[in-house]
């Protein structure tokens, strides 16, 4: 079975479109708690455009009053607030993600080349602190393997590019789907857990929660944009019934 973890960033967008408190966003995770979600993830931005670091805080308290089985999963760049936030709210995981200024949403994965300074320190001391650490990378072997030489738990595969070839038809989204296996392999082999996420969604991810020792997507836009229409408990539920029939590769 494939863990689901729902991004609720856009619930605050939604929020910070008007101010206030509506929709509420811990509302939102109860409800998606209730509906089954094994995992939560948000992504606090610098400019606090969607999630704050109040609303990490209050997520944390929340998920431990609701069922602190529930994974709590934080992406972000490790900037130093970043990383004091994720120390003082200990979340289950933390992925990284690298950010480029002005950028909508996250446009590719970390590169050996294109790393802060000494990352593989904060890999270290979010590690000590007793953090599952997930490194955003392309799928391609020297991301996979720069992940594991820097001791992380796992990798998150950024999947814009699948999701793409998947709109264009079965071939394009067969061999796009060889790519992130082979990808997925390498990653077990050198030991790391395997999770994916970015454009994920109804259509196609049954065919990418078939990949080999996948282990979590982190699926946000696309689950909230439906939940619009059917209700977040429903689209939760939908999701939850593509992760738990996949038919296992690895």
């Amino acid at each position: 079975m494939v863990q689901l973890s729902v991004n609720v960033n856009k619930v605050a967008t939604l929020r910070n479109s008007r101010g206030a408190d509506q929709p509420n966003l811990c509302e939102a995770v109860r409800v998606c708690v209730e509906a089954g979600a094994p995992s939560i993830t948000v992504h606090p931005r610098a400019d606090e455009r969607h999630i704050t670091r109040r609303d990490v805080r209050n997520i944390s308290a929340h998920l431990h009053s609701l069922n602190p089985a529930v994974e709590f999963n934080i992406e972000g760049d490790p900037r130093p607030d970043f990383l004091d936030l994720v120390e003082e709210v200990h979340p289950t995981q933390c992925t990284l993600v690298p950010v480029i200024p002005g950028e909508i949403t996250s446009q590719a994965g970390w590169t050996r080349a294109k790393t802060p300074p000494e990352f593989n320190r904060i890999v270290s001391r979010l590690r000590a602190a007793g953090i599952r650490v997930s490194l955003f990378v392309d799928p391609e072997p020297a991301a996979i393997d720069w992940a594991a030489d820097l001791g992380a738990d796992r990798v998150e595969l950024y999947t814009e590019p699948f999701a793409r070839a998947f709109e264009q038809g079965r071939r394009p989204a067969e061999l796009s789907f060889e790519r992130y296996a082979r990808a997925a392999l390498r990653a077990h082999d050198r030991g790391l857990g395997v999770n994916a996420g970015h454009d994920l969604d109804l259509h196609n991810l049954p065919l990418f929660a078939t990949l080999p020792h996948l282990a979590e997507v982190s699926i946000g836009h696309a689950l909230i944009s439906r939940a619009l229409f059917v209700g977040l408990e429903r689209v939760v539920a939908e999701y939850l019934a593509i992760c738990e029939f996949r038919s296992p590769v690895g």
